[in-house]
């Protein structure tokens, strides 16, 4: 299926360029690019990895962020913020803040496979403040309030 253009730029001449994992893949590889070659993450030690690319993400459309599954279920490495959120109108670089969940130390080495860049629409909404809300079957039931019966 055929996407929408996002330009990009190579901010490193070393970098690697997003790419599909395959044919159907919803989300782009992001690759580490270090200067020193790799990077030790601690356990539960948050280091922010360096892609060496910008992204021009037309308006209308969102980059996210997300972990790689093989990353984070094997080695407990996962983007510290659960989801990175790249509005169109970002030009920098695309840094992504990895944590380590596990209990040992994990190596990043230049050029593996860090992260997951899926892009998608999104509304703007018109936040506009009220005295009331319209009144729904689920009301004000909080977390897991759907379940029960």
């Amino acid at each position: 299926m055929q996407g929408t253009t996002v330009k990009l730029m190579k901010l490193n001449p070393k970098a690697r360029l997003p790419k599909y994992g395959s044919q159907c893949a919803a989300g782009a590889d992001l690759f580490a690019c270090l200067d020193g070659g790799e990077v030790t993450v601690a356990p539960n030690e948050t280091v922010f990895i360096h892609t060496g690319i910008a992204l021009q993400i037309p308006d209308g459309l969102v980059g996210l962020v997300y972990a790689r599954s093989g990353l984070a279920c094997k080695r407990g490495l996962a983007p510290a913020n659960k989801v990175g959120v790249i509005d169109s109108d970002y030009r920098g670089e695309i840094i992504v803040a990895l944590y380590n969940h596990s209990d040992s130390p994990c190596k990043i080495d230049d050029g593996e496979r860090i992260a997951q860049i899926v892009f998608a629409p999104y509304v703007a909404a018109n936040l506009v403040e009220c005295d009331t809300l319209d009144e729904s079957e689920r009301g004000t039931g909080g977390f897991g309030s759907t379940g029960r019966k």
